[in-house]
């Protein structure tokens, strides 16, 4: 049912509402009393725990599926894109063209324009006056709807994506899947529809799209609803957060952490309050039962009956279902060097990936790797553990070191065990009793544990090896993506236990969010080697920054000085960056330019419309053609021009 166009109490316009939304499967409730509205520019993250419904309540919202029971209305005629954690669409166009279609209805508009130039030239009179304000609002419709920059936004949008200019010319039927809903979401983009929904977008990015795709998404016009595990992202963008729970959607105004924060202090005072009303609820109880059969307290007890009749009952407060309770601890301490690596390199065979890599890890160290797809992360953590030797280099344990490796294939466990035996057989002296207490902190509990690890989950093979990891008490743990498969919930109480940990960490992670609370220094890894940040995630992203900005300022300096004699290599660098700022320079002439023949087209314009010549219009449009064809040829040069700086 379409909403008639409302406005809200804080002036923004009402695009969607959700009213009593139930949603049962063959008679199992998932999840009712959901009400929910949207305003024309929310930033809304829509959480909540594995199998609360979330990505149904995207599908009911857009109209992929119906509900049991309520009522969705939406403003008429709301634009609206749906990216599903499968989307993909099939086509045999090329990328380019595939995004080309998303200015069809402007190119067409392009397209008149051209034809009503050339009548132009045909008419006079009153026919040319209405031609000339027809032609006006269709033109300054076209340049407002993004005319004369369509291919820019394309192109911005496709590098953003990772799809390179040798790619365009694809056919979307070659693409890969991860690569086809990449850029089903590259085109979702450039519709940008009023209210944009998108169900994990960060699948299949690595951290530095995702980190393009934030910074995009910040500054996105419309509104959004997002399903992410990728907390990081969501501390990002959302302004507003969605808590799905079986009987209601609670809102929290504030990102993912702030969120976090406000459901604990929620659920705190919900037990207070609950404890507290049961304790005057017994109270109550005990009088009335020892007064109502007394006839000197007979009618206090009565008066104590009705109160309690009267007496709005909290319900008890939802805990939810079952944390995990992960721990990690070591039998004994290590010296204080816990690990030295100098001047290594790391790869197969004769090709190099990064060196010189340099490492000096001390006890309670928590060291994160990071670097680019590709760079050699997990090849570093596999050289440290002797599963591939390094090219070159001198590794060094501490004294009374012992490692204990999380292998993100987790090769480590045999699919032919159950749960129980998976850690028995390897802690054969440890009581039946404890291998199940430490399976049940890790949410293996009753039948769980004659589960077939060949039939687990990844969720739950992950936890099965972090709790097999767990019972190894090392003081030393190297993590390879260890938070791979995990939901939200498991995510926190890993990264408390690491947090907790006795011990020392070196991990690999591409999940910022634990990057972030878990780790105290971060080692970046490139193809010149290692280099060492003493902080955390945020820490290092400042710390970047200020590189790249002290770099540009040095390029700007050294830019400016005297190139030496007989150094070939010099002068073609101080050559190179003279013919880049020469190509600023003409495309700021450019752009100049464009703005200028721009502003003479309107002038002649209104002067056309100013006068019934047909000799001074015939002249004047004449003109107007010969500016167009000028500014279409510096708008091809910048393009291009830009494509080299």
């Amino acid at each position: 049912m379409a909403l008639y166009l409302e406005i809200c109490y804080n002036g923004l316009m009402i695009i969607l509402q959700a009213n009593k939304i139930e949603r049962s499967f063959a008679g199992e409730l998932l999840f009712d009393n959901i009400n929910l509205q949207v305003d024309e520019s929310d930033r809304i993250a829509l959480v909540g725990k594995n199998g609360a419904g979330k990505s149904t309540l995207l599908k009911i919202l857009v109209g992929e599926e119906e509900p049991t029971s309520g009522q969705i209305n939406k403003k008429r005629d709301l634009s609206l894109s749906y990216l599903a954690q499968d989307s993909r669409f099939e086509s045999e166009n090329t990328i380019y063209d595939e995004m080309l279609l998303v200015f069809d209805s402007l190119r067409q508009q392009e397209k008149r324009l051209r034809q009503m130039e050339l009548q132009m030239g045909e008419l006079s009179g009153k026919d040319l006056t209405v031609l000339m304000t027809q032609y006006d609002q269709l033109s300054e419709d076209f340049r407002q709807k993004g005319g004369f920059t369509y291919e820019a936004d394309i192109r911005a949008i496709l590098n953003g994506f990772k799809f390179d200019q040798s790619m365009w010319k694809m056919k979307i039927s070659e693409l890969s899947g991860g690569q086809n809903t990449r850029l089903a979401l590259a085109k979702m983009l450039l519709e940008k529809p009023e209210l944009l929904v998108l169900d994990e977008p960060t699948n299949h990015l690595d951290i530095e799209t995702i980190a393009w795709l934030e910074n995009y998404l910040v500054n996105y016009k419309g509104a959004l609803i997002i399903v992410s595990h990728d907390r990081y992202f969501l501390d990002k963008v959302a302004t507003i957060t969605l808590d799905l729970t079986k009987h209601s959607l609670d809102r929290y105004v504030g990102n993912y952490s702030s969120f976090v924060v406000q459901k604990e202090q929620k659920l705190a005072t919900e037990a207070k309050n609950y404890e507290k009303q049961q304790k005057e609820i017994a109270a109550l109880e005990d009088f009335v039962n020892r007064n109502l059969v007394r006839a000197s307290t007979t009618k206090r007890a009565q008066s104590r009956r009705k109160q309690l009749e009267k007496m709005e009952r909290l319900d008890r407060p939802e805990t939810g279902s079952r944390s995990a309770n992960m721990t990690f601890k070591s039998d004994k301490v290590s010296g204080n060097v816990v690990l030295t690596l100098e001047d290594a390199a790391i790869g197969y065979g004769e090709e190099v990936l990064s060196e010189p890599i340099n490492l000096d890890i001390r006890k309670f160290n928590a060291v994160a790797i990071v670097g680019p797809n590709g760079i050699g992360k997990t090849t570093l953590i596999k050289s440290l553990i002797g599963q591939v030797p390094f090219i070159r280099g001198k590794e060094q344990l501490g004294a009374n070191v012992e490692v204990g490796y999380y292998d993100q294939t987790q090769s480590k466990l045999t699919a032919s065990n159950t749960v129980l035996d998976e850690l028995w057989n390897d802690f054969k002296l440890t009581p039946e009793v404890e291998i199940r207490n430490r399976l049940g902190a890790f949410l293996f509990s009753g039948d769980d544990v004659k589960k077939s690890v060949g039939m687990l989950s990844g969720g739950e093979r992950a936890r099965l090896l972090l709790a097999k990891l767990s019972m190894e008490n090392n003081n030393f743990l190297i993590l390879d993506e260890p938070t791979n498969h995990l939901d939200i919930d498991s995510k926190e109480v890993l990264e408390n236990a690491l947090i907790d940990f006795d011990g020392t960490l070196l991990f690999v992670s591409h999940d910022r969010y634990f990057i972030n609370r878990v780790t105290t220094h971060i080692i970046e890894l490139s193809e010149t080697g290692s280099t060492l940040y003493l902080g955390d995630y945020d820490y290092y992203l400042e710390k970047k920054a200020e590189q790249e900005a002290l770099r540009e300022e040095s390029e700007q300096v050294d830019s400016d000085k005297p190139a030496p004699a007989n150094d070939y290599d010099y002068q073609l660098q101080k050559e190179n960056q003279k013919e880049q700022r020469r190509l600023a320079r003409r495309l700021e002439q450019l752009e100049a330019q464009i703005e200028d023949l721009d502003s003479q087209i309107s002038q002649l314009q209104e002067a056309m419309q100013a006068t019934n010549d047909a000799s001074e219009l015939m002249e004047s449009q004449q003109q107007i053609d010969q500016l167009i064809a000028a500014q279409e040829e510096a708008m091809l040069e910048w393009e291009e021009l830009a494509e080299k700086v």
